[in-house]
C-alpha cells in the first residue's frame, strides 16, 4: 500500500464502489482486522440469497459494509464511534451518559448512511 496524502479530517481512502471486491480492498486498507467478519457475512448473504431466491440479502450486505467503510474512512468519525461504543459497554443503562453514548452511535451510523445516499 502506498502512502496517501490526506487533508486533516479528510478521508483516508476514496469511497469504494459497492461491489464485494471493491469493499474488501477498502476494508483491507481502513480496518483489516474486520476482513474475516466481512467474508463470513458475505458467505451468509449469498447462502440466504440462494435459499430465498432474492438479491435482498446481498444488497443488505453491500449496504452494511459500505456504511462500515464510510465510517472507517474518517479517523475522527471512527474514533468518535469507538469512544461511544466503549462508553455504551461500560456504563449502566440507567446512566444518562449511556443514553448519550447510544445516541452518538446512532448519529454516526445515520450520518454515514446519509453521506452514502448522496454519492
Amino acid at each position: 500500500m502506498s502512502a496517501q496524502h490526506t487533508e486533516p479530517g479528510g478521508p483516508l481512502i476514496p469511497r469504494p464502489e459497492r461491489t464485494p471486491s471493491a469493499l474488501r480492498v477498502a476494508l483491507a486498507q481502513v480496518a483489516p482486522h474486520r476482513l474475516a467478519e466481512m467474508e463470513q457475512q458475505k458467505d451468509e448473504a449469498i447462502a440466504l440469497a440462494a435459499r430465498t431466491d432474492s438479491l435482498g440479502p446481498i444488497v443488505q450486505f453491500l449496504e452494511a459494509w459500505a456504511v462500515v467503510i464510510e465510517i472507517a474512512r474518517f479517523p475522527a468519525v471512527s474514533a468518535r464511534l469507538h469512544s461511544a461504543e466503549y462508553a455504551a459497554q461500560i456504563l449502566d443503562r440507567d446512566d444518562p451518559a449511556w443514553r448519550t453514548a447510544m445516541a452518538g452511535i446512532r448519529a454516526v451510523y445515520a450520518a454515514a448512511r446519509e453521506s452514502l445516499a448522496h454519492e
